[in-house]
């Protein structure tokens, strides 16, 4: 398992980067309880969920490539699972993202809406369910694909947390606009 010595700083740095992240996604969560207009149960399993689970999949890729494993076969095993686990998750997210999306009015999905809870997710697992079949016959290329995914996942996280955080800032104007303009607010 000397292959994955080279990788300890990074992820190190991916690892406590997501772990800070999440901590980072509740105070969002806990924001949105104070602005007038109310997430609903659907809007955060659509959209804020998975953004936690993304950072979670990175941390665990974290620490499933630290872990000190005598042979690869067990860092196969646990990396296959976290990406089966993923595809499986995203499927999940696809069909919420789809039906939350259509039941909006006020916004309608850009593709980046697409391509960041959905396109990307789904190719970070699918890439990190390919890379543990590989993992045993082309090692180096295979965790090359790995430190790819976890970044990916990481990047798509930071992404969508931005956008639910101006999302959050973009509606708290706009109700203060109007509560200021309107005496009976």
């Amino acid at each position: 398992m000397n292959e994955t010595l080279h990788w300890e700083s990074f992820y190190v740095i991916i690892g406590s980067s997501a772990a800070a992240l999440t901590g980072l996604q509740f105070v969002v969560i806990a924001l949105v309880t104070q602005t007038r207009r109310k997430g609903s149960a659907r809007q955060i399993d659509a959209f804020a969920t998975p953004t936690i689970v993304h950072f979670c999949s990175a941390l665990l890729l974290s620490a499933i490539l630290s872990a000190p494993w005598p042979t690869l076969s067990g860092a196969d095993v646990s990396l296959g699972v976290c990406g089966g686990a993923g595809v499986a998750y995203v499927s999940v997210v696809i069909r919420r993202t789809r039906a939350q999306m259509r039941a909006q009015t006020g916004y309608r999905p850009a593709f980046e809406d697409w391509l960041c809870h959905t396109i990307l997710p789904m190719l970070a697992y699918t890439s990190l369910l390919a890379a543990s079949l590989a993992l045993g016959r082309y090692t180096v290329p295979s965790l090359f694909v790995v430190g790819g995914a976890a970044l990916l996942l990481l990047f798509v996280g930071i992404h969508n947390a931005w956008d639910t955080v101006t999302y959050i800032a973009i509606n708290h104007l706009q109700s203060v606009d109007a509560a200021s303009e309107d005496p009976d607010f």
